[in-house]
């Protein structure tokens, strides 16, 4: 097998989350977060998506990274945010992102039952 595609599945991250955030909040959020620890994040030219690029990483001579959102999923108000990187030091900068998306996680309070 090929050097590159086995570090490639070795360091792949492939996840879906669900947030309350709109879409485009989700996307700014990406952009900060990836610049903060030193990839390039920019909004690609397809809507609702950032791309992550980094330089090398472990066997692998550049990284990259995409972070896709798609709002009213299921209900409105619903974020379905899909996140794609393969790098060994962007697979778990992914995996901090989803958490912080969780952490931020906007509980919406929901009306009592009557009972009837």
């Amino acid at each position: 097998m090929n050097p590159f595609d086995e570090e490639m599945r070795r360091t792949a991250f492939q996840k879906k989350a669900v947030s309350r955030l709109p879409a485009a909040e989700v996307l700014d959020l990406a952009i900060a977060f990836f610049r903060e620890r030193g990839y390039r994040a920019g909004r690609t030219g397809r809507p609702n998506q950032v791309f992550v690029m980094g330089r090398a990483e472990g066997g692998l001579p550049r990284v990259t990274g995409e972070v896709f959102a798609r709002a009213n999923v299921g209900k409105p108000g619903t974020t379905l945010v899909t996140m794609d990187a393969v790098g060994e030091r962007l697979g778990p900068a992914m995996a901090e992102f989803q958490r912080e998306l969780r952490a931020r996680r906007a509980t919406v309070p929901t009306a009592p039952r009557e009972s009837e």
